[in-house]
């Protein structure tokens, strides 16, 4: 399963409320009914707010912790991206 954060997000993924719709309607599903790989695609996403990452990731980190490593792969990141998503991942093992 592939998300693009862009076709919903746009260059700038910011709106938490639409990241929280991406995880409840999209990931969470797939992540409680199969074992298939998500795959969260930023590319074309120039940036984003950690409270994006943070919404759309972190309750999969936090309720099934390290395991969601091998659930989510996270594709055409830039690096700042990259930054923000592993700070909500340690914070959310934490």
């Amino acid at each position: 399963m592939i998300i693009k954060i862009s076709e919903c997000c746009g260059t700038f993924a910011e709106n938490k409320d639409l990241a929280r719709d991406i995880r409840e309607k999209d990931i969470r599903p797939k992540y409680d009914d199969s074992d298939e790989k998500i795959i969260l695609d930023f590319a074309g996403v120039d940036s984003s707010t950690q409270s994006f990452i943070h919404a759309l990731i972190s309750h999969f980190f936090q309720t099934t912790g390290e395991s969601s490593l091998d659930r989510f792969e996270f594709k055409g990141c830039n690096k700042a991206i990259k930054s923000l998503i592993t700070t909500v991942i340690n914070y959310s093992l934490e």
